[in-house]
């Protein structure tokens, strides 16, 4: 049997912790002038862990099984 390859682009956007999977934050990337002060604030915090529905995906890509 082949080797299992892990996903890439999954690898790129999450990072395996102890605590769970940590993913960044969504919406910072481009086009934030016409954002208001206060909403570019709130965006400036970490993303944090995954939520409990999504890290059976995410560990399936990064494992690659």
């Amino acid at each position: 049997m082949s080797k299992l390859k892990t996903h890439k682009g999954a690898a790129k956007r999450f990072k395996q912790t102890a605590g769970g999977i940590k993913a960044r934050r969504a919406n910072r990337s481009h086009i934030l002038t016409k954002r208001k002060t206060d909403a570019k604030r709130r965006l400036r915090t970490e993303g944090g862990l995954l939520a409990k529905s999504d890290v059976r995906a995410a560990t399936r890509l990064l494992r690659g099984s």
